[in-house]
């Protein structure tokens, strides 16, 4: 286990699932912990929790909805305002939403604005603290659920055609695509202390995706007996904040803790530029230019 007490950790999305196991992990291991979470009553529930199975004190709580570009840019504010510097970001917040086509307080449909593009501004926000570390990671769940898509950058907003699950599989890939494009831009910026991988947590057996409805949430239920334990999921997130071995270790895709190729004929180097830029002008932001 490795010994985390110098280092501030930050989990998105971790008041359930893998995103809390995450959290408490890292804690146990030491590790000062902020958990990034959209529901005050839940994030404070789940810091109890943490503190009374760890004996770490040093849980923090900061609330924002990722989904909402404002209260991303009000979170990083006061992150910014509170520590010193970031040594591990760990973006594992992420949904699928329902049948019907919805879109977020900035008008973006809510898969994207979620899953993507409220990470993407997030980890631009951020980076100046994750520089000040000496050693610092970043952890993006995606899924292999990326292979379940329909990836198109001509219909980013999924207007044209719509479906949950083709949506949530190309959200998902978008995380694997921007791990790529961040590795590559800190290597050519000659940036050394950050490092960033992508993982599969695995099929996990949580209450994921129930707001989908229909077919989708029939077999994701029926398939529940058969999949990971939330521990077992998180297994290669926490691997990935905390194992001296992958360390130097970036654009990585993993699964299991090993790492796996991404088969995907849209996973090109022009491709990932353009989600790049396209994902820039979305949020507002511009990051390792």
């Amino acid at each position: 286990m490795a010994d985390l007490q110098d280092k501030i950790m930050l989990v998105t999305g971790a008041t359930s699932g893998i995103g809390e196991i995450t959290a408490r992990e890292l804690a146990r291991q030491g590790a000062h912990v902020i958990i990034l979470a959209r529901n005050r009553s839940k994030a404070e529930r789940t810091q109890r929790d943490i503190i009374a199975a760890t004996g770490n004190e040093r849980v923090d709580v900061v609330l924002a909805d990722l989904s909402v570009l404002q209260q991303v840019r009000d979170v990083a504010a006061q992150l910014h305002d509170k520590y010193p510097r970031l040594d591990v970001l760990v973006n594992n917040a992420g949904l699928m939403f329902g049948a019907k086509r919805e879109v977020s307080a900035d008008g973006y449909e809510m898969t994207l604005a979620t899953n993507h593009l409220g990470p993407f501004l997030l980890t631009s926000l951020l980076f100046d603290l994750l520089q000040k570390s000496p050693a610092a990671r970043i952890v993006n769940v995606a899924s292999m659920a990326y292979r379940f898509s329909k990836p198109t950058l001509d219909d980013i907003q999924s207007e044209r055609s719509y479906s949950a699950m083709w949506e949530y599989g190309t959200t998902k890939l978008w995380n694997i695509m921007f791990t790529q494009e961040l590795a590559k831009r800190l290597r050519a910026h000659g940036i050394t202390n950050v490092t960033t991988n992508s993982l599969h947590p695995g099929a996990v057996a949580t209450g994921y995706g129930k707001q989908s409805g229909g077919w989708l949430s029939a077999v994701l239920a029926l398939g529940r007996p058969f999949m990971l334990s939330p521990e077992k999921g998180a297994e290669t997130s926490i691997f990935l904040a905390s194992n001296e071995g992958v360390g130097t270790t970036s654009g990585g895709y993993f699964s299991k803790k090993k790492p796996e190729p991404v088969n995907s004929s849209f996973n090109t180097a022009a491709n990932n530029q353009r989600l790049w830029a396209m994902s820039e002008e979305l949020t507002g932001t511009k990051f390792l230019d």
